[in-house]
Order: structure tokens, then sequence, then C-alpha cells
């Protein structure tokens, strides 16, 4: 029996880090034991930047806030401490698109801050409104519910709705008598 070799396993494998190497300096894209050394590098730094790209958005939003903040007469830390006091919660993204793209609502913004400030707007009346606001999403849930396509659900999660609706003889209905007496 022939002796197997490894040569075209380590052809291939050396193919393809050169094949990912391409375009570095030097040997690091032409000599395999080189290129396999900068590829580990590279895959380093590529993940410890991918964890600084957060913080230097958030940086780059902070400055973009600030810069606004000033041409509306307030500084960046009273402008968000103002903000936390009125109860109003916009991520530092949005608000740096809102400081480029809509100046008009970026001055409201630091209008109700400062009453956030000043003590005028409390947390708890925002809060409330937005309770108010998820109880009427949970009504428009409900209603949702109710129009359900029993056709689409298996037999197993037909029996189970039948069971809460307390439907008697529902473990012996074949799937046809289970959609019409949910239906009913």
């Amino acid at each position: 029996m022939a002796r197997v070799k490894n040569g075209a396993t380590t052809k291939a494998r050396h193919k393809k880090v050169l094949k990912q190497a391409k375009g570095y300096f030097g040997s690091r894209h032409r000599l395999y034991k080189t290129a396999k050394e900068q590829l580990m590098h590279s895959g380093q730094y590529a993940f410890k930047d991918r964890k600084l790209k957060k913080r230097d958005f958030r940086k780059l939003w902070i400055t973009r806030i600030n810069a606004a903040c000033r041409e509306n007469g307030i500084s960046y830390s009273r402008f968000m401490e103002g903000l936390s006091k009125a109860g109003i919660e916009i991520n530092r993204k949005m608000l740096s698109e809102i400081a480029i793209n809509d100046p008009k609502a970026f001055r409201e913004l630091v209008k109700m801050a400062q009453d956030g400030k000043a003590g005028k707007i409390q947390k708890q009346e925002v809060v409330k409104e937005e309770k108010k606001a998820t109880t009427k999403k949970e009504e428009k849930k409900e209603t949702v519910k109710e129009k359900v396509d029993y056709s689409k659900l298996t037999v197993a999660e037909l029996k189970e709705q039948a069971k809460a609706k307390k439907i008697e003889g529902y473990t012996s209905m074949k799937k046809a008598e289970l959609i019409a007496a949910l239906e009913n």
C-alpha cells in the first residue's frame, strides 16, 4: 500500500494563510511563517479595535452634543443632568443625530433640560404617561390575540388553547373540530 504524505494538505493550509495575508508589507505576504505570525497579530488588533470602536463613537457623540449645547448656552453636563431630572431618556447617538439634523428639536430638548434642572418638570410625571402608554399597547395586544388564525396552529397547540378555554371533550377531537370549537 502506498504511503500517504501530507504535502497537499500542507500546501493548502499555507495557501489559505498567504491568501489572508494578501496586501501585507514585505515578507509578511510572501513567507508562510511571517504571514501566519502577522495574521495572529492582526486578529488581536481587530478584536481590540472592535471594542475600542464603541468607545470612540461614544466620544464623538458626546463631542457633537457638547458643541450643540454650547450653541444653545448650556454645558453638556448640565444638559444631561436636566434631561435625567426631566425623565427624558434618549441615548447619546440619537441626541447627536438630532443636534446635527434638527436644531429646532434640539433647542426644545435644551429648554426641557433647563426646566428639568430648575425643577419645573419632574421625572414622575413622565413615568405616569409611559405607564398609560403601555396599558394602551397591552389593550391592543389583547385585541390582536383574539384574532388568531387557528388553521396555522398544530393540534397540540389547539388542544392547549381548548384546555385554557375549558372546552369539554377536546382530547378526542380532530383538528377541524378543535378549530370550530375554538372559533365559537
